[in-house]
This record gives structure tokens, C-alpha cells and sequence, in this order.
């Protein structure tokens, strides 16, 4: 779910549909808007050479995106074996429970509510399945049950909605929290610098192949906003309403409700810290 428009300067690159790594190959669904950009990224990803495939978010209820992403494993000699959520937003998570049943797997979830089996998600957790391997890394803040998908083999790291391909995140108040976020992006930042991490690929955009320049703009762009919030309330503009109008004014007011999500959790970090 992206944000309103997103600073100069941003990194971009990759691909919007098809394989991306080694290992990730990306269906795109069909659900373009202002808020998931070309759609929603369903990502299968699997062992060169092994018969299995762990599919990341299924994406929206639409039979014709969920037989494709099945259709797409089987061209490729795969069988789909397990199925993940980074998140339970409806453009990523909704046709998960169709998605199982299609290919009868279990789903893979933070959230209890959104799981089917009796395993779920958390941090550290390794997932393994047919010599692929992927690292579990908690991302709250755009949610409060985000998670990304480190899958070191190909030096990537599968982000959801906690980075895009294009754009800034939602810190969607008030589950999601901005020091939670703020949190997720330097733990995303160790992993480029301690962990070799340099492609992103992203819950909605292109694939990213300058992971830790990302995750700095990212941080960068999370200060600027901040700086800009807090100015607008020392200046007299007293509800999250009145500090979209004044910070975003140059955004597409159809982003507006989106952006006054980011900004209420923004003012909630600067309360909690004693800085308005």
C-alpha cells in the first residue's frame, strides 16, 4: 500500500512481472490503483531443480490470478508446497484461503486469524522446503503483523508493503506504528550491510538491485516527513486533517486518506517522544 509521492532521488530498477532472481519469479495481479501501484506482486519462489514452490502472497480473491500463479509453477516443473503472508491486507492476503484450496497447502501467517494449519511465523524462523530457505524477519509498522522474507541464497529479501518498488509506505494508523517502522527499516538495513542484501523485491513496484541505498532513502524520506509534521503543528495546524492539507498539498488529493494514516502515526511518534 503505497504512500503519497515519494521524495526526488528515490532508487528504481527490475522488473514488474517474471522471474526477478534465481529463485523469485513474480505474478503480477491484475488490482492496479494509485494504492497498489501495477498491482500486487504474488511471488513463487523455489530451488533451481527441486519439484516444490513456496508461493508469498497469493494476493486478491481472483480465481483468474490465483490458477495463473498454480499455471506458473507447473510450467516450470514445480508443484506449489506452501503457501506465506507477509501481511493481511486484502490485495495480499485475501485469496490466500482459495489459494490453499486450489493447491492444498497449508497458509504460513503472523496473524493467527490468518493462517490454515497449525504452524505459523515468527522471528527467526527458518522456512525449508525442498532445499530452499528462507529467513523470517519481523517488519512491524506498516502493519502490526508485517513480516519479510530474507531468502539469502540470491542475496534478496522479499518486503511486502514494508518497501515498494516505487513510492513510500503506509504506516497504517493505528495498527501500524511508526517506531515500529522505523525499527523494521533498520533491521532491513543491517541485513544489506551484515548479510550481503542488495535487491528488493517488493509486495507492489519493480524489483529494486540497490537494497541498502532503498532502505536509506527510506530512512531519509521517514526524518523529512517527520521534520515537516512537526513544523506544520508548531505552525498552528492541529488535527492530522489540517497537517495533510499543509505537508501534502502537492500529492494527489485521492492519496490524502492514505497520507493522513502516515500522519497520524507520525504525530503519535513525536507525542510519545515529547517533541509536539
Amino acid at each position: 500500500m503505497t504512500d503519497a509521492a515519494a521524495l526526488p532521488g528515490q532508487p528504481r530498477g527490475g522488473v514488474l512481472s517474471g522471474p526477478a532472481t534465481t529463485r523469485a519469479v513474480n505474478v503480477l495481479a491484475p488490482n492496479a490503483s494509485a494504492m497498489t501501484l501495477d498491482g500486487t506482486n504474488t511471488w513463487i519462489v523455489s530451488e533451481p531443480g527441486s519439484a516444490l514452490a513456496v508461493v508469498i502472497d497469493p494476493g486478491p480473491l481472483d480465481d483468474g490470478h490465483l490458477r495463473t500463479v498454480v499455471e506458473t509453477a507447473e510450467r516450470a516443473g514445480k508443484r506449489v508446497a506452501l503457501t506465506l503472508l507477509t501481511h493481511g491486507h486484502p490485495d495480499h492476503a485475501e485469496g490466500a484461503a482459495r489459494f490453499a484450496e486450489l493447491t492444498r497447502t497449508n497458509v504460513r501467517a503472523l496473524d493467527p486469524a490468518l493462517r490454515l494449519g497449525d504452524e505459523g511465523l515468527g522471528a527467526g524462523d527458518v522456512v525449508s522446503v525442498d532445499g530452499l530457505e528462507l529467513r523470517v524477519v519481523p517488519a512491524p509498522g506498516h502493519t502490526a503483523d508485517s513480516l519479510c522474507f530474507h531468502l539469502p541464497a540470491d542475496r534478496a529479501v522479499l518486503t511486502g508493503d514494508t518497501v515498494l518498488g516505487r513510492g513510500t509506505t503506509v504506516v497504517a494508523h493505528p495498527d501500524g506504528r511508526l517506531g515500529d517502522y522505523l525499527d523494521s527499516l533498520r533491521r532491513l538495513r543491517s541485513l544489506t550491510v551484515d548479510d550481503g542484501v542488495h535487491t528488493v523485491l517488493p509486495g507492489h513496484g519493480p524489483v529494486l538491485d540497490d537494497a541498502q541505498g532503498v532502505v536509506e532513502y527510506y530512512l531519509a524520506h521517514r526524518a523529512h516527513r517527520l521534520a515537516q509534521v512537526e513544523t506544520a503543528v508548531e505552525d498552528g495546524y492541529a488535527t492530522p486533517a489540517e497537517v495533510v492539507a499543509r505537508v501534502y498539498a502537492d500529492v494527489d488529493r485521492s492519496l490524502w486518506p492514505a497520507a493522513e494514516l502516515s500522519v497520524r502515526a507520525q504525530m503519535e511518534y513525536l507525542t510519545d517522544h515529547g517533541l509536539i
